[in-house]
């Protein structure tokens, strides 16, 4: 469980990412702040693992913040100007978000901070959360037998037969599945590694899918799965 807040002086931005932030199970928001400077005392008080920082404040702005806080919290800046990002992305900030935010948009950006973390970080996660269109799917990962890049989109095939189409690329995704469980073998494919069943030529059999692996992809595979 990643820990978190907000510095915004804007209550309704603070009050949209306070609703993202409540969709993702994996996220807990520690306080929201209108002035960065109330939230020192938090910082000093927990260890937080991300802040949602706004750029243009009145009494200081995040970028000077942003030199006061401990190098293991990540930042992801937030603001309506889009000339800040340069800026933003100097002083290593983990993304940076213009508003309006977009649930897709910010869901991008946390997904970064998995990247960013030990090798361990998937021990305890058994569960995805997927964003399609409007609805919010908690899949369990172990139901997953494979997933398929579509243009933009990614689908997700489950066990019982259902698909489940996300607007996100296959690469950006890959960076947040375990690799222990999951594992690219394609450019438009990747397979939970325990439904996989046997190796015919160039095709992956998991129960009577047939999954085609790229040359790029074929040493690994063998080693790996078998």
């Amino acid at each position: 469980m990643y820990k978190c807040i907000i510095i915004d002086d804007e209550e309704l931005a603070r009050g949209l990412l306070t609703s993202y932030i409540s969709k993702l199970d994996y996220i807990e928001l520690v306080a929201d702040y209108e002035n960065p400077i109330d939230a020192i005392q938090t910082l000093k008080a927990n260890t937080i693992d991300l802040i949602f920082l706004d750029i243009q404040m009145p009494n200081l702005k995040g970028t000077d913040f942003a030199k006061m806080i401990p190098a293991t919290t990540k930042i992801i800046f937030t603001t309506a100007y889009s000339e800040y990002a340069l800026q933003g992305y100097e002083l290593n900030a983990l993304d940076y978000l213009l508003k309006p935010i977009t649930f897709e948009r910010f869901l991008q950006a946390v997904n970064k901070l998995e990247t960013t973390e030990s090798p361990n970080k998937y021990t305890n996660n058994t569960t995805i959360t997927i964003k399609s269109g409007y609805d919010l799917h908690k899949i369990q990962l172990q139901h997953i037998t494979h997933i398929e890049s579509d243009s933009e989109y990614v689908n997700f095939y489950l066990e019982d037969g259902k698909k489940i189409m996300s607007h996100q690329t296959l690469k950006s995704l890959e960076k947040t599945l375990d690799p222990n469980l999951f594992m690219r073998v394609h450019r438009s494919f990747i397979v939970n590694k325990s439904k996989v069943t046997s190796l015919k030529g160039r095709d992956l059999l998991l129960s009577s899918i047939n999954i085609p692996v790229s040359d790029s992809y074929y040493d690994k595979v063998k080693k790996e799965l078998f």
